[in-house]
């Protein structure tokens, strides 16, 4: 009987990247002038397994790739060959490539065979004469499989968006723009998966494009281009020419040359999609389709699993023939079914918490690459590695975390000559720290760089008309301001910045996750950025208010406190709607049945509830008829089940059957200043 080997396949995937992430954490960490034997073993080991297997699945490129490498580290553990820092770096570049095999070959999209085959010479090179020659180091990733030297004329490009990159602020015009720079386009629109007119929502993207770049162009300056936004399209990168057929072959749709796109420039309209042809297109998820669990939790899961069991068969036998001298028997058993319940949901939600080095384990590389890079000597420190939080909250905050790194890289920290002459060590410290508070995680981004330049944040600020030319802030206010759509003091476009990608895309998705971002700085001294989320996205903390007949849950989270109001506490401000004032400060009011409907038990402010919530820094108090209780509440998605509706995060069922909607803080104060601007216009037209 033959044995199906494919459905092994994505256990191998998934333990080749863990194996290849062990690789990367030790080269990291390999001392040169006198490596551990054991790091080396450690390094080989996990080499050597990815040979295996991908010998046993028939993946042949990958085992041939392996051999040379595995045969390389070998000598190294045998103590035949130095170690050098050459090799090292290469070493590293052979963990990229073998990565991006892998995920080449699980998503089955085409190997990138200039890149795999210049890294092997690289590799059989180093074997053979214990350094790179000037040669084989020359080759780029954009050289061609036949000859090294040979340069390259052009690329097809095909970049189809997945349909909501556009809500992680990344703009497909900004990187036309950017590939404009690079030499002569040529583009092959593709709106053949546009919805009717009427059917179009603007923050979806059903546009693709299939590009010729001509021009020599290497492939690691488009690679650039694409970097925020690789795990958010289609992508396809080949050479001019090569044994792919060329996107403009595979779709003749509409042409057009675009030899510099500037500034303004749309995509174009529904009418004008013309295409007869169907491209199917296919979104990869990033996230993991499986988790490892230890066994202690199984373990415990198991053993609640067999108390439900002996109360279920208790309360199964009172059933069978009940009268009131079972009353206290049946109590008995409803108390310990609960607490059954309750401790077998806390074990649950147990089996979804990883350790947040998941999502650590990517920046020693990357600070690695990126100080080298810029010519920065910078240290990474990292605390609270084991601090656990849920599988989906950690892999949504990863794209989030990396933009703050490379913020910090790239503005925050100084040149080692700039450094020596303000004082301060040349080797910078970047720190990365995350801490269980409350029912939150909090994650720390802080470094010890230049701080925020008020002076020019504010200016800058003033220049893009973010804020009026008259305006004065306090510091926090201003640090607060690289926190803006479509700021930036980048002057010039590089890898890391500058590309139109700001501090509010990481703003809106940690928001997206139910949390908040606060920045201190210090100029001369430093920035922190402070990250503040929910432990998980499934299970909430919330207090039950009515207003009228509806109930509304409020995260525990948001709430500062609960008052009743008194006359004298009142105030109308003109523009600014009713606010009340609290500790000698004036906060604004928001009815919750004015933003969702509904008829209130009472209008009279003095007669209901204000329940106090803060939300980035921002207090107000929102008013409803009655404070039911608190409980925990399971998160059902409204956007999955109905639609997306401002203020609104989700949706619960009570005890009682009846469904209660959750209340998004920062949602609802964005909602309420939209309906007050609005009221304040028709005001203002009718006077």
């Amino acid at each position: 009987m033959s044995i199906d080997m494919s459905q092994f396949l994505d256990t191998f995937y998934e333990e080749s990247f863990e194996g290849l992430e062990i690789m990367e954490t030790e080269l990291l960490d390999l001392d040169t002038g006198n490596a551990d034997s054991e790091t080396i073993n450690t390094i080989f080991r996990a080499a050597h397994s990815i040979k295996g297997g991908s010998g046993t699945f028939g993946l042949n490129a990958v085992a041939d790739f392996t051999h040379v490498m595995e045969t390389l580290l070998d000598e190294m553990r045998d103590g035949k060959r130095q170690i050098t820092q050459e090799a090292v770096n290469l070493l590293l570049t052979t963990v990229d490539v073998l990565r991006e095999m892998l995920t080449a070959l699980r998503e089955n999209t085409p190997l990138d065979d200039g890149r795999i085959k210049v890294t092997h010479n690289k590799l059989e090179e180093l074997l053979a004469n214990g350094s790179i020659s000037s040669a084989v180091a020359e080759q780029t990733t954009g050289t061609t499989t036949e000859q090294a030297t040979t340069e390259v004329q052009g690329w097809n490009i095909r970049f189809y968006p997945h349909i909501d990159m556009l809500k992680t602020g990344n703009d497909p015009v900004r990187i036309l723009r950017e590939l404009a720079s690079l030499g002569e386009m040529k583009t092959t629109f593709d709106g053949s998966a546009l919805p009717a007119f009427e059917n179009i929502d603007p923050e979806e993207c059903h546009l693709g494009w299939d590009i010729v770049l001509k021009g020599d162009v290497k492939r690691e300056d488009i690679n650039e281009v694409f970097a925020w936004v690789e795990d958010e399209c289609d992508l396809s990168i080949t050479e001019l020419g090569g044994a792919e057929e060329s996107p403009a072959e595979q779709a003749p749709i509409t042409e057009e040359v675009i030899p510099q796109v500037t500034a303004g420039d749309a995509a174009p309209p529904p009418a004008e999609a013309k295409s007869t042809s169907t491209v199917t297109k296919s979104k990869t998820s990033s996230e993991s389709a499986s988790i490892r669990v230890g066994i202690d939790k199984v373990d415990s899961v198991i053993n609640l699993v067999g108390e439900l069991v002996i109360t279920q068969s208790m309360l199964s036998t009172l059933g069978q023939d009940f009268n009131t001298k079972n009353l206290g028997k049946l109590v008995q058993g409803l108390e310990q079914l609960e607490l059954n319940t309750r401790e077998l949901q806390e074990q649950v939600m147990r089996m979804r918490m990883m350790p947040i080095n998941f999502a650590f384990q990517r920046f020693p590389r990357l600070v690695h690459d990126m100080s080298q890079k810029m010519g920065k000597n910078i240290v990474l420190k990292m605390t609270g590695e084991q601090t656990e939080l849920d599988k989906t909250v950690m892999e949504k905050i990863g794209d989030p975390l990396v933009h703050l790194v490379r913020n910090s890289l790239d503005h925050g920290i100084e040149k080692p000559e700039q450094r020596k002459a303000a004082g301060k060590p040349d080797i910078a410290t970047l720190g990365l720290n995350a801490y269980h508070q409350g029912g939150n995680i909090v994650i720390e981004v802080t470094d010890d760089g230049a701080g925020l330049n008020e002076e020019r944040v504010l200016a800058k600020a003033i220049e893009q008309g973010l804020v009026p030319a008259d305006a004065e802030l306090d510091p926090s206010k201003i640090h607060e301001l690289i926190l803006l759509p479509g700021f930036s003091t980048a002057e010039t476009i590089t890898d890391v910045s500058g590309r139109g990608v700001g501090m509010d895309v990481v703003v809106k998705n940690i928001r997206s996750l139910g949390g908040t971002l606060e920045v201190w700085s210090k100029q001369g001294e430093g920035s922190k950025f402070t990250i503040r989320l929910p432990l998980t996205l499934a299970i909430l903390d919330g207090q039950t208010v009515a207003v009228g007949d509806e109930d509304y849950i409020i995260p525990l989270v948001s709430i500062v406190e609960s008052i009743q109001l008194k006359p004298d506490m009142l105030n109308v401000v003109v523009g600014k709607g009713e606010t009340f004032k609290l500790r000698d400060e004036h906060f604004p009011i928001i009815r919750l049945h004015n933003i969702f409907g509904g008829e209130p038990r009472t209008t009279d402010l003095t007669e209901g509830l204000l329940v106090v919530v803060e939300s980035d820094g921002r207090r107000m108090g929102l008013f409803v008829d009655e404070l039911k209780g608190q409980q925990q509440v399971v998160i059902k998605s409204l956007e999955v089940n109905y639609k997306r509706i401002e203020g609104i995060s989700g949706a619960t069922i009570l005890g009682d059957g009846s469904v209660a909607l959750i209340i998004d803080i920062p949602g609802l104060i964005n909602l309420s200043n939209q309906t007050l601007a609005t009221a304040t216009n028709s005001l203002k037209k009718s006077a």
